[in-house]
């Protein structure tokens, strides 16, 4: 069989991130491919297809319809939009101008204003809404949401992401009943997660889920409520939404995606999950200048992720060398370094096998018994966020070989 990563000069990745888009999410389910292998050499009407998607997203959610959306990016945008239009093919199709609209204000917390690779606040305004940031970074409060609800907000988003601020923002449960009493809509965008129900029943009306990241099918999102403003969030593809269509193969793959979800034992995954932690908690702590622990996931997904924490010092080289030296490599491992700053990593288990976790392990403790000379130069910036802009500034010279 032809390996097509050594035909396209690719390397091969360990990711330790976790579902990650600029990664490639996670890989697709064997019953999700024969699925999309049953309907993709075929015609169908798409709105019945749709249709058979939101049976299968009511039965998963609990929500009264759902539809399958290009990515859950652009399913911020059709609800954002939905939240102004209505059913109104007429302000549907004059979107994303929004002269005359009376509600085009869409509120949230500057703490969960998040960049994920792609700005949040810029999905809002690609409707043609305006986001409408309340509170700090670390703070916001039920005041200033009800006070920033008036008569210009046609809908209240909250964010469920790693990204986000974990301090000082207000809980869904409460931001969804200010809301409400206002007769705000809530949408919530929880792309990342795996709990399907957890969102609708503490309040939301709206809630966006990635397709293929805990759900393991093609690129998609899926959004998922109210009848009313989820037919109006698919009648975006009349405006705005059709440059954000989805095909055939994304539709067939969500619905047997969700079959699979339907099967899923949560207690059997935490299972497998930790077992391929203990790999790195058993072994990493015998190298000298690390501290390994597990790390209850950022959202509450019900896993943990491996922590590590450089001492400079006794190790050699800090965290972001530690991170660079792995990158460097091929395969590739990319680990989950947003607190880099801190002098710290994570190992998510997610997208991980045993193998996988070993070989990282076996790399860290070379990347530390070579030293910081072998470390590939660093980049000014963000660690983070500068890797993603020289990616993108550079491509794809940069990635020619």
């Amino acid at each position: 069989m032809n390996d097509l990563f050594a035909e396209l000069g690719l390397r091969r990745v360990i990711n330790a991130v976790g579902p990650a888009t600029g990664l490639g999410a996670s890989p697709v389910h064997a019953e999700v491919m024969a699925a999309i292998a049953g309907i993709v050499d075929t015609n169908v009407e798409m709105m019945a297809l749709q249709a058979a998607a939101s049976r299968a997203i009511a039965e998963a959610t609990g929500a009264e319809a759902g539809f399958v959306a290009a990515c859950a990016a652009s399913g911020i945008t059709v609800s954002c939009a939905a939240s102004m239009t209505g059913d109104d093919l007429d302000a549907i199709e004059r979107l994303p101008d929004t002269h005359g609209f009376a509600r085009t204000e869409v509120v949230l917390q500057k703490g969960q204003a998040v960049d994920y690779s792609g700005n949040l606040t810029q999905m809002i305004r690609l409707s043609g809404a305006q986001p409408v940031e309340i509170g700090s970074v670390n703070s916001a409060s039920l005041y200033q949401l009800k006070g920033a609800i008036g008569e210009r907000t046609a809908a209240a988003l909250y964010v469920v992401s790693e990204q986000a601020s974990l301090m000082g923002m207000l809980p869904l449960e409460d931001f969804a009943a200010c809301a409400k009493t206002a007769g705000v809509p809530v949408i919530v965008d929880a792309a990342p997660e795996w709990d399907l129900r957890k969102f609708l029943g503490a309040g939301a009306d709206l809630v966006i889920y990635s397709a293929h990241k805990q759900l393991g099918s093609l690129t998609g999102g899926i959004v998922a409520g109210r009848k009313d403003l989820v037919r109006a969030a698919y009648m975006q593809e009349r405006g705005i939404g059709r440059a954000m269509k989805v095909g055939k193969e994304g539709v067939a793959g969500v619905i047997a995606a969700l079959k699979i979800y339907s099967r899923l034992d949560t207690q059997r995954e935490r299972t497998r999950l930790d077992a391929i932690n203990r790999i790195a908690l058993e072994r990493l702590p015998k190298t000298s200048g690390l501290t390994v622990f597990p790390a209850a996931d950022a959202t509450d997904r019900g896993f943990d992720t491996v922590r590590i924490v450089v001492d400079r010092e006794r190790a050699g080289m800090t965290a972001a060398e530690l991170a660079r030296a792995l990158e460097a490599g091929d395969p590739t491992i990319k680990v989950q370094d947003y607190y880099l700053d801190r002098g710290e990593f994570d190992l998510n288990p997610t997208c991980l096998t045993a193998e996988g976790m070993a070989q990282i392990c076996s790399r860290i403790e070379s990347a530390l018994a070579e030293g910081p000379a072998q470390v590939p130069p660093a980049r000014p910036g963000s660690p983070y966020l500068d890797s993603w802009h020289n990616a993108f500034t550079t491509w794809p010279d940069g990635f020619n070989k």
